[in-house]
């Protein structure tokens, strides 16, 4: 892994994850708006990210996550200094480049299917996280389930015990560890992909390691809830993590 694969932080900007005059971050979309918002060709392009399994404070031993659009500018970051059991696990907040809280994620302690749960990460709500503060929450899928990993309800989809009644919002179909797979609406439309990244050199290209890794994200689909899923499903398909500053 070169250096060029990665912005220098001393001359890295911050920049806007959703392209658009409005300075109100959009709430979270459950599936893709349809017709007239494709028609438009500075819609219709998908947003692509560098996702690198490393906290954004630069200390190297670390366990987190700077995000990285097409620019090169930070778009998110996610600092989290240890991988301890669920039980103690605790909240984890998905911010913005700045530092800004946009999402909170916690694990269901009680569950069957390493659920995690996402709650607006307002002040007032903070340490008592309730049903109606709850924006979604995702687990593992069943073993009968072949080729789906994870699966998502929205709020007001899914039942305290985390089971839906009308089926989930979102599927997560591959596999999340060989960083293969794909994030597909109630209506079977891919929303978002997660694929190995791929270094290009002089001579030939190179395909980075785990650690590193590209997101596709659709138009008109909310990046930070996105990133989200990435966060919890990196949680439930857990492997032993060894801090590293990059590999090949």
């Amino acid at each position: 892994m070169t250096a060029a694969a990665f912005p220098d932080r001393s001359t890295m900007t911050t920049t806007r994850i959703h392209p658009s005059s409005d300075t109100t971050r959009p709430p979270l979309l459950p599936h893709r708006s349809g017709g007239s918002a494709s028609s438009s060709p500075a819609a219709a392009a998908a947003l692509r990210f560098t996702v690198w399994k490393r906290s954004s404070m630069g200390f190297q031993g670390t366990d987190g996550f700077s995000v990285y659009d097409a620019a090169g500018a930070l778009a998110f970051r996610l600092d989290n200094y240890s991988r301890r059991p669920k039980l103690f696990a605790g909240e984890l907040l998905l911010m913005d480049s700045q530092g800004a809280p946009l999402l909170a994620l916690r694990p269901q302690i009680f569950s069957m299917h390493d659920q995690w749960n996402c709650y607006k990460p307002s002040e007032e709500s903070q340490g008592k996280r309730t049903i109606s503060h709850q924006l979604f929450s995702m687990r593992k899928c069943s073993v009968l389930q072949k080729g789906h990993e994870a699966e998502v309800s929205m709020s007001g989809c899914s039942t305290a015990s985390g089971h839906t009644g009308q089926g989930p919002s979102f599927l997560v179909e591959g596999c999340f560890r060989r960083r293969n797979c794909k994030i597909r609406d109630s209506a079977g439309e891919e929303v978002a992909r997660i694929m190995r990244k791929k270094a290009e050199t002089a001579s030939d290209s190179l395909t980075l390691g785990d650690d590193v890794f590209s997101l596709v994200v659709e138009p008109n689909v909310d990046c930070a809830m996105i990133m989200a899923f990435v966060v919890i499903l990196d949680r439930i398909c857990w492997n032993p993590y060894t801090p590293m500053i990059c590999s090949l």
